[in-house]
Parts: structure tokens; sequence; C-alpha cells
């Protein structure tokens, strides 16, 4: 048995003396609510992924609220969700008073499964959220040749930096969405980020962003008559990211391509070493894609597997090593099952995945004999 004491999360985020020195520009200007530096972050993240607009918000949750508003979702209509995802990506939906119909995914990828979306589709449905889940984009091609009558609403929580055929997470649909959790490879804390190069979009989200607001807080301030309030045309919300997170970001986003490549490299080593273990399967990445990398997900074959799933983790947790299931399939969930008369089998991609995915600690914050402990608990299994 193992006796090192070590303890490796699951994720740690890499932060340190340049974050905590970027926080001394809005500190002391005063401006710390959404201002200048959140247009430099939004500027940078627009420039990076290769888009128009960049809009910063408070998470990727209400990203994903905004953006399904903007693409004119209302109670009535019906956006497709991957089964196999974040509860948020649905929860949006029914924000909207919308409903989310589930659609199963690709065992492989873990990602939505384009064959599957034609059949789910009724007069009814309005838009599409494919989730470029861990870090690896949906095949967006696919379902915009499938149903080239929806918007898609990338949900890109785990994907800055991500591309498909050379072209950009946040860049594949009518509007993408990012998080900055401190689980992802760039973080400030909460914090999200909508892209899009639609300007009647973009404009539409600012303006709800910000509570309604004809103008955002920084136009006011710094215009000629700063006494003078805004219109309000419509019902908003107060979604906006802080001067404070801005600032982080703006560091944060400079090391995004160095990150991911280190990642890559960490991710080609895991598959390397990991291959002879006959339970345990490995991510997959086809050809034309560039994987983010927010998290390195097996899957264990249980028909394989001297121990269950379950077992495992906690097998590796009792030896300091952290792991989590992917995430969870949301039709399994209990809010969900209940409301939709779901049954776990009616989705059987997204309740494999839901119970045999096993995510391993991959982050910026690791080294050499982390990655070489966790290789060796896991061929310790037998």
């Amino acid at each position: 048995m193992m006796t090192d004491k070590r303890i490796i999360q699951i994720s740690t985020p890499d932060l340190g003396e340049e974050e905590w020195q970027a926080l001394r520009e809005p500190l002391f200007s005063g401006w710390v609510t959404q201002g200048p530096k959140v247009k430099e972050f939004e500027t940078l993240f627009a420039q990076r992924h290769q888009v128009k607009h960049a809009l910063a918000v408070s998470n990727c949750t209400t990203a994903l609220h905004l953006a399904l508003l903007a693409c004119g979702v209302r109670e009535g209509d019906e956006v497709l969700v991957p089964a196999f995802t974040w509860v948020s990506t649905a929860n949006a939906v029914l924000y909207c008073n919308a409903t989310p119909v589930f659609v199963d995914v690709d065992p492989i990828t873990f990602n939505i499964a384009p064959e599957k979306i034609a059949a789910a589709i009724t007069s009814k449905t309005k838009a599409i959220i494919p989730v470029h889940l861990f870090g690896l984009c949906a095949d967006i091609d696919a379902i915009k040749r499938i149903a080239p009558q929806l918007k898609i609403v990338e949900d890109g929580a785990c994907a800055a930096g991500a591309a498909l055929h050379n072209r950009p997470a946040g860049s594949l649909g009518d509007l993408g969405c990012f998080s900055f959790h401190p689980r992802k490879s760039v973080t400030t804390g909460e914090g999200g980020m909508i892209t899009t190069n639609d300007d009647a979009l973009a404009a539409e989200v600012d303006r709800l962003r910000n509570h309604g607001a004809s103008i955002s807080e920084e136009q006011r301030h710094k215009g000629p008559r700063p006494y003078i309030l805004p219109e309000f045309e419509v019902v908003g919300y107060n979604y906006r990211m802080t001067d404070l997170q801005g600032a982080v970001g703006v560091v944060q986003l400079k090391k995004l391509d160095r990150y991911i490549d280190e990642r890559q490299r960490r991710a080609e080593w895991y598959a390397e070493q990991l291959k002879s273990i006959p339970w345990l399967r490995t991510p997959v990445v086809a050809d034309g894609y560039k994987h983010g990398w927010q998290s390195f997900v097996t899957f264990v074959d249980e028909s394989k597997s001297p121990m269950k799933r379950n077992d495992i983790m906690e097998y590796l947790q009792q030896r300091g090593i952290s792991t989590r299931p992917g995430t969870h399939a949301v039709h399994m969930l209990q809010y969900y099952a209940n409301r939709y008369n779901i049954k776990p089998s009616d989705f059987p991609g997204a309740q494999a995945a839901n119970d045999f995915s096993m995510a391993i600690p991959l982050h910026n914050r690791m080294n050499d004999d982390d990655y070489a402990y966790i290789v060796n608990a896991l061929r310790s299994i037998s």
C-alpha cells in the first residue's frame, strides 16, 4: 500500500504575484465595478477567440441565460440540451421559461450526438446548446447541417482556447459562453464571457447584462452629463463583471496558450502511460480538434476493472488523489427526472457517462512527480 501523504487536488488555479499586482490599479483608482479593466479583458478575449464582440458577465450560467434571451428564447419555446452536462446548461433554459429537451451524447467524446438531434426537433424548437465538454469542441459543423434553422449557443464553459478546424470555440455558433470558475484553465474566481460576431446580438446582451440600461455605467460616468440617468426600455439583469475580476482576467488570459500547451503535453503523457490499463479508456481527440483540456476525463469499463468506478475513486482518494465523475447526467437529477418523467435509460450514452466517467487531476500546478504518482496508483489497481 502506498504511504505517500501528498494531496493532489482535481484542480488548482495558477494564481500568484502577477494577479496580485494587477489588482492594484482598480483598487487605487476606485473603479472596481465594470469599467476599463473589464473592457481590456473583453478586447483581449475577442482577439484571442477571433470574434467581433466579447462581453464579460458574472458567470457562465448568466452568460447562457443572456445568450438565450438575446436569441429570442421565451416561454413556450424548446431548446435542445445534451443530457450529460453541468446542470446550469439546462437551468438557463428554465430561466427563460422555456423547455429543455435532452439529447443523448456520444459515449466516446461525451459531447452531444449529432445523429440524435433531428429526432428531438419540433415546431417549438428555437435553439440548441452544444456543450464543448471538458474542453473538446462539439461537432458544430454537423449540427449546422442537421439543424440550420436553429440558433446555436455554444456552452464553452470549459473551452477557452479550444478550436475546431482552426476556428476558436466561441466563434462557431451564434453566441459562445465561457466560464472563469477556478476549475477552468483561466480564472477570475467567478466570471463569464459571451462572444458573438453579430452586432445586434452583442447590443442586446450588453443592454440586458446592465439592468436593461440604454448605456453602460462607464459611458455615463465618463460622458458630459453623468448625472443624467439612462433610459430603461426592457427588464434587464445585474450580470456584470467587476473590474477587480477583469484585472485578474487580463493577466490570466495572457497565460492561456501556455497553460493549454502544458496540459496538452501532460494529456499525451497520461494517454501513453495509461494505455496498458485494459479497463481505463482515456480521452479521444479526432483530427482537426484542439482540446482545451479543462479536465482529463477517463471512462472506467467495469466489465474489465477489478473494482467499480466509485470504489476506484475511493481507493485513489485514500492515497491523496482527488477524482470526480466527469459531470452528471442532468436527466437523472431528481428535479429534471421528476418534472419531465424521464428514466435514466432514456439516454443511455449519458447514463453510462454519468456512471463510469472519472476525471483525474490535470492542471498547471502539478509537477512530474504528481503525474507519476497518479499513474502508479492507477496501475496498482488489480
